[in-house]
């Protein structure tokens, strides 16, 4: 075999290795990972309930591809827009789970919960910041986990008022 076939053959076997090994990492990387905060699609979710605080819960339903809001009596038609940030909350990167037994409630803002937002039935109930990092604490059934700030929801009239003009 000529000198240049055999650097070939091992510049082939390098890249095979390198391949491998990013293959490899890439599947471990997804087998380790948190995952998101529910596994619903965010697309198939038709009924919102937020509750912010001490203000009034919130109602919503989606009817022909709209959001309706069925407080009152009679449905009122809903901000699409807003109700798409809420239905996508479903979807958060979750950065760690850890047990809801590993914390005391009162300590990370879950007693009371500054929010709760239940997407077709499950429940997310939203806590403080965390010490570090622009994240929340949100306790989904028997764990907790932590998400970034951003995807803490927020009623219909907060939304509004941090709208740019």
């Amino acid at each position: 075999m000529k000198r240049a076939a055999r650097r070939q053959l091992w510049l082939l076997a390098a890249v095979v290795a390198l391949l491998a090994a990013a293959w490899w990492q890439m599947h471990n990387d997804q087998q380790t990972a948190p995952g998101r905060l529910l596994s619903l699609d965010p697309a198939a979710i038709t009924r919102v309930d937020l509750q912010t605080g001490n203000a009034a819960a919130e109602h919503y339903v989606k009817r022909d591809a709209h959001w309706w809001r069925i407080d009152s009596g009679t449905p009122v038609r809903a901000d699409d827009m807003h109700l798409g940030e809420l239905v996508r909350i479903a979807a958060a990167p979750v950065q760690s789970w850890a047990a809801a037994s590993d914390y005391d409630p009162a300590k990370i803002g879950l007693a009371p919960p500054q929010a709760t937002l239940d997407l077709d039935g499950q429940t997310l109930q939203f806590g403080g910041m965390t010490a570090i990092g622009q994240n929340a604490y949100v306790q989904v059934g028997q764990r907790v986990g932590i998400v970034s700030l951003r995807y803490m929801p927020r009623s219909a009239a907060q939304s509004q008022n941090i709208r740019p003009e």
